[in-house]
C-alpha cells in the first residue's frame, strides 16, 4: 500500500508556518490525494494526547477510510510501551522507531535487554515494532540485533536514503536488510554542489528525479518470499527551506503530489 507520512508534510506542519496544518488537515488532505495509509512519524503532540483525543484522530481516519500507522525514536521501554498503547487506540499495527533518541545512545547489548522486555508485549498485541535504518547504525549492527531477539514482531523499515550519510549504499543496506523489512520509506534524494562548490548538499527530491533505485529495491521486494510478504510504501521528503513558508509548502505538496503519481505508474505496471 502506498502511504504518506508526516515527514510529507514536515513544512505544511511546522511551527515555523504561519498557517501550520494540524494532524487531522494532513489526514484530510492525505485522503483527498487517494491514499488510505497514513503514518504519524515523530510528531511530538501524539504522544501528550488524551485518549479520548486519540479515540478522534482515529475516528477521523476511519471515517476517511485511512489506516494509521505510528513512529517515535528510541528503545526506552516506558517510551515503546506509550507507543503501544496509541497504537491500540488509532489501531495501528506497526511502530517505528529508531536505536537511539538523543543523547539516549544505548550500546547493543543494552537495546536488546530494552526490547526483549517490551516484545512480548507488541506480541500479544500484533504490533509490529520495526527499527528504522540510519546513519547512527550501521545496517549490519541493525540486522544483527534483529536476528539475535528473533520475534517476529520485530521488522525494520527500509530507508536507503539515511544511510548513503554512512557511506553505506543503498543497494547493500537493502539486499542485508531484506529478510526483515515490513515498512519501506521511500524518499528519493541527490547531491548537489552547495554555494560556490565548497561541498555538496544531500537533499531529497520528488522520486523519479534522484539516484534512488526505485526499481531495485521493489523487485528485490517482490522476489521475497516469493512475493507473499507486501511493504507499504509510505512517502517522505528532505525538503530544503525555500525562503518562505508559502514556498516551501507549495513546493512541498507539489513533491508529494508528483511522487504519489510516479509511485502510482510504478505500482500498476
Amino acid at each position: 500500500m502506498i502511504g504518506l507520512s508526516t515527514y510529507a508534510y514536515f513544512w505544511r506542519m511546522s511551527a515555523t508556518n504561519p498557517n501550520a496544518m494540524t494532524l487531522d488537515d494532513a489526514i484530510r488532505d492525505t485522503a483527498a490525494l487517494g491514499i488510505r495509509l497514513f503514518q504519524i512519524c515523530d510528531h511530538a503532540p501524539l504522544a501528550h494526547l488524551s485518549d479520548g483525543e486519540l479515540a478522534d484522530v482515529r475516528s477521523l481516519a476511519d471515517d476517511l477510510g485511512v489506516t494509521l500507522e505510528v513512529g517515535t525514536r528510541g528503545t526506552d521501554p516506558e517510551a515503546l510501551q506509550c507507543y503501544l498503547h496509541i497504537a491500540g487506540i488509532l489501531g495501528a499495527t506497526l511502530v517505528r522507531t529508531m536505536w537511539t533518541a538523543g543523547d539516549d545512545r544505548p550500546d547493543a547489548v543494552e537495546v536488546e535487554r530494552r526490547l526483549r522486555e517490551v516484545l512480548p508485549q507488541f506480541e500479544a498485541a500484533g504490533v509490529t515494532l520495526a527499527l528504522e535504518t540510519y546513519e547512527q547504525v550501521t545496517s549490519s549492527d541493525l540486522v544483527a540485533l534483529v536476528e539475535a531477539i528473533a520475534s517476529p514482531r520485530l521488522k525494520i523499515v527500509l530507508d536507503p536514503a539515511n544511510t548513503v550519510a554512512n557511506l553505506e549504499h543503498p543497494a547493500d543496506v537493502t539486499a542485508r536488510c531484506l529478510p526483515h523489512v515490513a515498512n519501506w520509506h521511500v524518499k528519493d534524494f541527490a547531491f548537489s554542489r552547495k554555494d560556490g562548490w565548497v561541498g555538496f548538499a544531500l537533499t531529497s527530491t520528488p522520486l523519479g528525479q534522484g539516484r534512488l533505485d526505485y526499481d531495485g529495491i521493489r523487485a528485490a521486494l517482490d522476489a521475497r518470499d516469493g512475493g507473499t510478504t507486501s511493504v507499504n510504501q509510505i512517502v517522505e521528503h528532505w525538503l530544503p527551506w525555500q525562503g518562505d513558508p508559502e514556498t516551501t509548502s507549495r513546493l512541498e505538496a507539489e513533491w508529494t503530489t508528483k511522487t504519489i503519481e510516479h509511485l502510482r505508474r510504478k505500482n500498476n505496471d
